[in-house]
């Protein structure tokens, strides 16, 4: 656009997602559904498409049907105006290998970056749930003059051993980045935080080259971004952070300012939907000024009959209740039958819950049958035999299951 810095988004959409099982049975981790009417992959294309980068590519690989199925479908743009939003599954380019790494992908794939020709190129995952404006992130890249900016959060030093954590000066610069470190490094100023990646970076076009290359040419790396590309970089000295806690997003509210989730875990998953629900959400579908995009099926209102009822809960479309629900995430064409009772669950599209039935702290993949009478979440040593159950015990029943 006139007046914008010329840039390529790359979103990084090829994730297995094991720890996401069953939920990744049968798709990859970025076209999990989430939040009634989205898919994981719709909360990063929101944030790039709403700050006006409208060049994007999405590196898929892992069981991507529906994630290509989705991406061809929902994200059109103007082909006029020379906007796309394009899935680009591997393609083995450069021999019979699929894809060895994050930063294996985008050099198995810079013919894309060849083609657009862009100044710099916004590598972003798709796993996350957030709001973020990255135009403010590709400004500070250009103000600092860095060779790649990394998105850092703010996160408790005694909980920052489970992430990629940064080491910078008071500049910004860069000078460490550690992989899960058992001794994690702190913010300037603040001892008690650490600045934990977040798997999103800018990169000038011309840096991000020579670093695949020379990845590339290395037989001894693993050919990933944070493991590999950042730290070759940051040995450099052109690598900065960027503190998420700088980042501003139209519409937001204090509660919901900063809110960042990486739900690659089942409980991760299950407790940001738990953050939708409550009265005054933790993370909030509602910003219209900042909207998550998607694309909604072609479905009648949620309908409430027989006595049916939902508190504190989000019913999608198509969805009709005679039963009771309560603090759930209920999502389109679900059928809750008279008697039964849904408490502190996800329930995806699809699912069928029978006359008193129980489904409590569960999640229910698309099209899960819960017959009459049965129980889901009520004794959980029961569960472990037949499902599912996370560590916070979360019990889970996969696509198209009907329960026992």
């Amino acid at each position: 656009m006139k007046g914008q810095p010329h840039v390529l988004g790359i979103v990084l959409a090829g994730g297995e997602g094991k720890r996401l099982w069953p939920l990744t049975a049968d798709r990859a981790k970025p076209a999990v559904p989430f939040g009634g009417n989205y898919r994981l992959v719709d909360f990063v294309l929101s944030n790039l498409v709403n700050a006006g980068f409208v060049r994007l590519c999405v590196l898929t690989q892992y069981k991507s049907h529906s994630l290509d199925r989705h991406i061809s479908t929902t994200w059109r743009l103007s082909n006029v105006l020379g906007q796309y939003v394009t899935p680009v599954p591997a393609q083995q380019r450069l021999g019979p290998r699929w894809y060895t790494g994050s930063a294996d992908a985008i050099f198995q794939s810079l013919n894309l970056v060849n083609d657009e020709k862009p100044d710099h190129v916004v590598i972003f995952g798709a796993d996350h749930v957030y709001r973020m404006d990255p135009g403010m992130m590709v400004d500070r890249h250009i103000e600092t003059g860095a060779g790649v900016t990394v998105a850092g959060i703010r996160v408790p030093r005694a909980e920052a051993k489970a992430f990629g954590c940064i080491d910078s000066d008071e500049t910004g610069r860069i000078t460490g980045f550690l992989e899960k470190p058992s001794d994690p490094p702190h913010v300037p100023g603040d001892p008690e935080v650490t600045f934990a990646s977040m798997g999103n970076y800018v990169f000038t076009t011309e840096a991000l080259i020579e670093a695949l290359r020379a990845d590339a040419g290395n037989p001894d790396s693993d050919h990933d971004m944070g493991g590999d590309i950042i730290p070759m970089l940051v040995g450099q000295g052109r690598a900065h952070v960027y503190d998420f806690a700088d980042n501003a997003v139209p519409g937001e509210t204090d509660r919901d300012r900063g809110y960042w989730r990486d739900v690659g875990t089942i409980d991760a998953y299950y407790e940001a939907h738990m953050d939708l629900v409550s009265v005054n959400p933790v993370f909030n579908l509602y910003n219209q000024t900042w909207p998550i995009r998607t694309a909604t099926p072609p479905l009648p209102p949620a309908k409430f009959i027989a006595g049916g009822s939902a508190e504190d809960s989000m019913v999608g479309p198509g969805s009709i209740i005679s039963g009771t629900v309560h603090g759930s995430v209920v999502s389109s064409d679900v059928v809750v039958e008279s008697g039964s009772v849904v408490q502190g669950s996800v329930l995806l599209p699809g699912v069928r819950i029978g006359r008193g039935a129980v489904v409590r702290r569960a999640i229910l993949d698309k099209n899960v049958v819960v017959p009459d009478g049965a129980l889901i979440g009520v004794d959980p040593a029961t569960d472990r035999q037949r499902y599912t159950v996370s560590a916070a015990g979360v019990t889970v029943l996969g696509k198209g299951v009907t329960a026992a």
